[in-house]
Formats: C-alpha cells, sequence, structure tokens
C-alpha cells in the first residue's frame, strides 16, 4: 500500500497557518530553525514511506500474538521500529538533558501524523512512550529519571500507560488496584489493567508501565489515585534490566482493527514499582500523559484520514465505471459528481483537521516557551478540540473513501477498510470524543469564555483584513464567528453543567468547523489569486461551514427533550 508523506502540506502550514515562526523566535526553540525543521521533514517522510508504509497490510494480515505469555509482533515490526529508534524519532520533543531533540511539540505532532498514515498499529508504540517521558520528566524523582529517561529517549525502552480496569474505564476513580509500601522506597502493585496498547513486545529491551493504583490510606474517587512506574524487567544499580517484575500478559484483545498492535490484559502481582509525584497526587502526573496523548490521537486520526484520502485519490484516478457528463464522457469516477464531493470534502477535512491540530502545538510550544497564562488557556482550550474533531474526520474521511470505492471498499484486498476499522478506536481512547466535549464546555469555559472570545477575536480580524481580497469568504468567516461567539455567551451562562453537557459535542463540532473555515482562509490568503488552497477554501466556506448554524442550534437547545423519556420508555 503506497502512502506519500505530506511534506511540503506540513512545510505551508508552519509558514502560512499555524505561526510556527513564532516559536522558533523564542530563546526555548531558537535552534529549530526553518531548515532544521524541514530536514527533520523531510528525513522523516523518508522514513514513513520506505519502511513503515510496507508494513501497513501486513499488521493487519499477520496479528500480534501471545505464545506462551510472550507477545510476538508481526513480521517486520522488529526491523521498523529498530529505524524509528535510531533515528531518533521517539523523543524529538523530549529534553536535551536525557538524549531528545528538545525540539517543539508542532515538529513532534507532524512527524507523528506522517508515522500514522504510513502504519498506524507501528506508531502507537512509540506514541505510549512520548506521553511517557513528559510524565516522567514532569513529576518523578532525579533517581527515577537518571535510570529510565535514557533508555525511554533512545528507544531502547518502551513506555506504557496503565489506566483502564474491567470496572473502571472512563471513570477512572472506581479502579482497584492496590499499591502497598515494600519499606525500601519501592511500593508493591496488585490488580489487573485492561486495553494496555502495547502491553508487551518482542523487540525493546524493556518495557515500563505507569500503572494507577490506590495506597492503603487513598481515599475513595481520583483523589485517593497514586501513579506508579513499574517495569517489566527491574534495573540494576547500573540501569540494566535485571530480574523479571512479577507481571504478566494475560491475554491480548481481539479487535475490530489495530491488528498489528497489541491490546493486552496486564496482571500486576505484588510487582515492584516506584511513586511517580506525590501520594495521592497521581492524577496530576496522568494527565500530563494524557494531554500528550490527547494531541497525538488526534494527530493519528489525521493521519489515517490523509492515507485514505491519497488510496481514495488514487483508485479514482484509474477506475473507469459510466459516463460521465464531463468532456467526452470516458473519463474515471473522477469525473462524477458525487465523487468528487466526496474527494474534495476529504481533502478539505484533513486540511481543517490538521490546521487545529498544528496550532495547538504551536499553542503548546509558547506555553512551554514562555509560560504565558494565556498561551497555556489557548493550548487547554484546543487540546478537546484536536482531539475530538482529528479522530472524528479520521473516521468520517475513511469511510468516506471506501464509499470511494463502491463495492470494492467492501472487499478486504484494496485495503480501504483497513483505514476505518483501525482508525474507529481513535475517538474512544485517551477519552471518549463525548468526554473531550464535555471538557470543552466545563473545565475549558470556566474563564467565562476568555480563552474562547480571544480566539474569535483572532478570526473576526483576519477575516476584516482578508474581505479586500476574498470578500466573499471572508464575510462567511466573520459571521459564522459571530454565531459562534453568541453561542459561548449563551453557554456561560448557562449554571447547570447538565444543560452545557447536552450539546457539548455539536458545539465542539461547530467550533472546530469555524477554526477550519479560518484555516482554509488564511490559506487562501498566503496563496493568493486562484489557486488550489483558494479553490479548496471555497468549498469548505461554501458547502461544509454553514453546518455550524444548525449544530449551535443544537448546542443551545438544552437538555429537557434528553430527559423528556423515561428509562422505561426509552428501552421499550
Amino acid at each position: 500500500m503506497s502512502y506519500r508523506a505530506p511534506v511540503e502540506e506540513f512545510r505551508f502550514i508552519f509558514n502560512h497557518v499555524a505561526d510556527l515562526d513564532r516559536v522558533i523566535a523564542t530563546e526555548r526553540f531558537a535552534d529549530a530553525t526553518a531548515d532544521v525543521t524541514d530536514a527533520i521533514l523531510i528525513e522523516a517522510g523518508k522514513l514513513c514511506e520506505d519502511k513503515l508504509a510496507p508494513l501497513q497490510r501486513a499488521g493487519d494480515q499477520h496479528p500480534a500474538r501471545l505464545e506462551n505469555g510472550k507477545v510476538r509482533t508481526t513480521p517486520g515490526y522488529a526491523e521498523a521500529y529498530g529505524a524509528i529508534a535510531e533515528g531518533g524519532w521517539v523523543a524529538i520533543a523530549a529534553s536535551p538533558e536525557f538524549g531528545g531533540m528538545g525540539l517543539p511539540m508542532a515538529v513532534t505532532t507532524a512527524v507523528n501524523e506522517m508515522m500514522s498514515g504510513a502504519c498506524l498499529s507501528l506508531q502507537l508504540n512509540p506514541l505510549m512512550t512520548q506521553g511517557q517521558i513528559e510524565a516522567l520528566e514532569h513529576h518523578a524523582s532525579d533517581a527515577i529519571k537518571a535510570i529510565y529517561l535514557p533508555k525511554l529517549v533512545t528507544g531502547e525502552w518502551c513506555g506504557t500507560m496503565n489506566l483502564t480496569e474491567p470496572q473502571a474505564g472512563s471513570d477512572v476513580g472506581a479502579l482497584s488496584t492496590k499499591a502497598v509500601p515494600n519499606g525500601d522506597g519501592s511500593y508493591a502493585i496488585t490488580g489487573q489493567k485492561i486495553y494496555i496498547s502495547w502491553g508487551d513486545n518482542d523487540f525493546s529491551g524493556n518495557v515500563c508501565h505507569l500503572v494507577l493504583g490506590r495506597l492503603p490510606d487513598g481515599k475513595p474517587g481520583t483523589k485517593g489515585i497514586s501513579l506508579f512506574l513499574v517495569p517489566k524487567l527491574i534495573p540494576d544499580a547500573h540501569g540494566n534490566p535485571g530480574v523479571a517484575n512479577t507481571l504478566k500478559v494475560v491475554s491480548l484483545e481481539h479487535k475490530m482493527g489495530l491488528h498489528g498492535s497489541p491490546t493486552c490484559v496486564m496482571q500486576y502481582e505484588g510487582a515492584q514499582g516506584w511513586l511517580i509525584g506525590g501520594e495521592h497526587d497521581g492524577m496530576a502526573a496522568m494527565f500530563t500523559m494524557m494531554n500528550n496523548a490527547r494531541l497525538g490521537v488526534g494527530s493519528q486520526g489525521i493521519g489515517v484520514a490523509e492515507a485514505a484520502t491519497q488510496h481514495a485519490l488514487a483508485y479514482a484516478t484509474d477506475r473507469k465505471q459510466g459516463r460521465t457528463p464531463v468532456g467526452d464522457g470516458k473519463g474515471s469516477i473522477l469525473d462524477h459528481a458525487d465523487v468528487r464531493r466526496m474527494l474534495l470534502t476529504m481533502k478539505a477535512e484533513t486540511f481543517a483537521a490538521r490546521s487545529i491540530a498544528l496550532a495547538c502545538a504551536v499553542a503548546i510550544d509558547m506555553t512551554t516557551a514562555t509560560g504565558k497564562a494565556e498561551c497555556r488557556a489557548r493550548a487547554a482550550l484546543l487540546t478537546p478540540i484536536a482531539k475530538a474533531f482529528g479522530t472524528d474526520t479520521g473516521i468520517a474521511v475513511a469511510e468516506m473513501g471506501l464509499q470511494v470505492h463502491g463495492g470494492m471498499g467492501f472487499v478486504e484486498d484494496t485495503g480501504a477498510a483497513q483505514f476505518s476499522r483501525d482508525v474507529r478506536v481513535t475517538a474512544i481512547y485517551e477519552g471518549t470524543n463525548g468526554i473531550q466535549a464535555m471538557d470543552l464546555v466545563g473545565r475549558k469555559m470556566m474563564d467565562g469564555g476568555e480563552a474562547a472570545y480571544r480566539l474569535l477575536d483572532e478570526i473576526e480580524a483576519h477575516a476584516e483584513k482578508a474581505r479586500a481580497t476574498n470578500p466573499n469568504m471572508a464575510e462567511k468567516v466573520w459571521q459564522a464567528s459571530e454565531t459562534l461567539r453568541e453561542a459561548v455567551e449563551w453557554l456561560t451562562a448557562q449554571s447547570d453543567m447538565t444543560t452545557r453537557f447536552a450539546g457539548s459535542v455539536p458545539f465542539l463540532r461547530a467550533f472546530a468547523r469555524v477554526l477550519g473555515a479560518h484555516f482554509h482562509l488564511r490559506a487562501a490568503q498566503a496563496e493568493g489569486g486562484e489557486g488550489p488552497r483558494v479553490k479548496l477554501a471555497r468549498f469548505y466556506i461554501n458547502r461544509l461551514l454553514p453546518e455550524h448554524g444548525t449544530l449551535l442550534a443544537q448546542a443551545m437547545a438544552g437538555a429537557e427533550d434528553l430527559y423528556a423519556m423515561t428509562d422505561k420508555e426509552l428501552c421499550a
């Protein structure tokens, strides 16, 4: 299955849409010059095209398996992971103190997206390690950092995140995993965790698990949770993997997709672990990793959208079916109006989602570089939008790509269905998209909408400038922003959280619609004339942006109709 890394697309968005120059202008990221960033994108693109993309189908057809308690990965994965580790691609944003490149999160986000588009099952592995690295950098003791971070940064060791239990999914506070002090500074961890992506492999020197558990004096709920680092092999005094810890992979989940990625049920039986962060403060450390992963998962969806779009375009260009009203009527299905509509939608949505994700990454980088509260608020506001809209886009575009293939899309040999199966889980893990929407209208609006208003001010200011060259598109973006502003005003006036939550999903999508229109308009302004970006922006603003109106009507409908039916009536 061929894949072309969209290096030029990232270059354009960095230069004209997401304002990476602001990041490079800071002292913290002064070394991330345009030349350095360009070289990183080019080399990462080659890795994705040459090493990862050829394994996309292999992972689906030859899944990971559990043999005698050991995970055996898809043939070729070990070599490809070795190339990822050797190239330093695991830790692009990690601190140079421990061997990382120290580059902006925006660059990491671009590379993660390309890797996801090439082979999502394998990309999940370094994504988990990246999140663990960030959590340890912020919350681990110096001793833990010294032992684990150099190995995780080089990719010699891999990291995982263990949150979910059979009875504790999104309700993390319901977990039952226990942690008992051993008296030597370590803890005995006992419990079972499920849905652990890459809980084991056969190519890294160690697998390090971040595990949520409860100390004997831990209160019920999330306030009594602590976080522990539990390695598969316990390092000796020199940091070399030593004796096996008392943990094991019980089974692998039989999944709809992502067959090349082993999703494990993990059992801990008094396994030795070390506290990360303070006692009963595990949620703070966990959210450091989760927020990293949420942007990463959004990029996974966008990567699959890119790959599915390329796949569908290649098929539509070659496939001849029926007479078309274009030219002499003997062209490919690319000439059919509805096929054209789907392909344009796929391209337009992918650009919008990608721009949102990179704008979020830039906000994170500006927070890191400046520490300004305004930058932190922007990053916080955009994170749930980037995660939810990025993954929703991946799902919708993959499904649309399947439709472009027609009957052949339903046949596994074409590979179109795999995109849809693989990407579906991205809207579920790292906090379902419904939870992302609740976070947006809840925690992220506790400032009275201040962060949202600042963003809307920027959108409207740019639309005003664009009136001179693209008056029709600029006016539509400005009006949509005003409508969204009114919805924010209504939303922040609601003291009842159920009322907010009832319309949270359409509100988030409407926000993404307006952001997407803004970024398309910026792209059109940067290109000028009547080039392809101008035409794609016009398609998005004329055909997709109008959806924001009906979405906001849903967002402000309240909760009464959701609860009008009794449970008995609903289940009848």
